[in-house]
C-alpha cells in the first residue's frame, strides 16, 4: 500500500509540475514573434498606443476604402503582398505587426493585442470612412474583438476558432487548460454583438484549428449575415494559396 501511495504521489507531483509549466510558459506556446523582413519596402506606418509603438506598412495607399489585417501567431504578415495588392486592389491594406512582433515594441498578450487593434482602427479612421477587418487564425480573435467594438463594413475570418481556451483544452485534454489560460480570445462570446457581413473560411485538412471550433464560432453569429465555406484539399497554412479561396474572397467583397 505504501508503495502504491508513493507512486501516486510521484505521478501527482509530475502532473502538477506539467500544469505549472503550461501556466507559466503559456504565452511562449501561443505567440511566436516574427522578425521584420528587411527587404520589404512599402509606405510605413507607426502608431503610438499609450506609449507602445506599433510598426507596419500600407499597401495600395490612397484607395477609397481601408482593410486592417491581423495575421497568425507565427505569420510574416508581409509574405503575401501580391495577394493583398491584387485581391484588395480597391483597398488600402494596413499590415501592422502585433506588439512584440517585427519592429513593434512591447510583448504580446490578449489585452495588448485588443488594445492595439482599437488604436490601429482609430488611426485609420482619421483618413477612411469605410474600414473592414481581416483576421487569420490567431488574428481572427483580434478581428472579432475589433468588430464588436468599432463600426466596420465587413469582416473576413480565415480558419477562425470559438476561443483559444477551447482549442487549447482539446490539445491538452488531461490538463485544466480552460481554467489556467490567461489569453482566452473568446470570439464566440463576442459574435452576437456583430451585425455586419462576415465571411468565414475553413480548411478541409486543418490540423491546428479543428472544424468543430470554426463551426461553433459560426453558429454564434446570430445577427450577422454570414457566408461560410470550407476549402477542399486545403490545410491550415496553405489555404490562402488555393484559387477557390481567392475567388471566395473576391466574390464576398464584390457582393458586399
Amino acid at each position: 500500500m505504501q508503495e502504491i501511495t508513493s507512486i501516486f504521489a510521484l505521478l501527482l507531483a509530475i502532473y502538477l509540475c506539467l500544469s505549472a509549466f503550461l501556466y507559466l510558459y503559456q504565452r511562449k506556446l501561443l505567440y511566436f514573434p516574427m522578425a521584420t523582413d528587411k527587404s520589404f519596402t512599402a509606405p510605413e506606418v507607426r502608431i503610438d498606443n499609450d506609449g507602445t509603438t506599433l510598426c507596419g506598412w500600407i499597401l495600395n495607399p490612397g484607395k477609397p476604402r481601408a482593410l486592417i489585417y491581423f495575421g497568425g501567431n507565427s505569420e510574416l504578415i508581409t509574405h503575401r503582398r501580391d495577394y493583398f495588392e491584387s485581391v484588395f486592389a480597391d483597398y488600402s491594406v494596413y499590415l501592422v505587426n502585433y506588439r512584440g512582433y517585427g519592429d513593434s515594441a512591447g510583448k504580446p498578450s490578449e489585452k495588448g493585442l485588443f488594445s492595439d487593434a482599437l488604436a490601429i482602427y482609430d488611426h485609420v479612421r482619421k483618413d477612411y470612412d469605410h474600414i473592414s477587418a481581416y483576421g487569420r487564425s490567431l488574428g481572427s480573435g483580434v478581428a472579432v474583438h475589433l468588430a464588436a467594438n468599432r463600426p466596420l463594413d465587413k469582416l473576413i475570418l480565415l480558419t477562425p476558432y470559438d476561443s483559444v481556451a477551447a482549442v487549447a483544452q482539446k490539445i491538452y485534454p488531461f490538463f485544466p487548460v480552460r481554467y489556467l489560460i490567461k489569453d482566452r480570445f473568446d470570439s464566440a462570446a463576442r459574435a452576437a454583438d456583430i451585425d455586419i457581413p462576415v465571411l468565414i473560411a475553413s480548411a478541409e485538412h486543418d490540423r491546428e484549428i479543428r472544424l468543430e471550433h470554426t463551426l461553433a464560432l459560426r453558429d454564434k453569429f446570430t445577427r450577422a449575415k454570414v457566408v461560410y465555406r470550407q476549402i477542399a484539399g486545403a490545410a491550415h497554412n496553405d489555404i490562402i494559396e488555393y484559387p477557390q479561396y481567392r475567388a471566395l474572397v473576391e466574390s464576398f467583397i464584390a457582393e458586399h
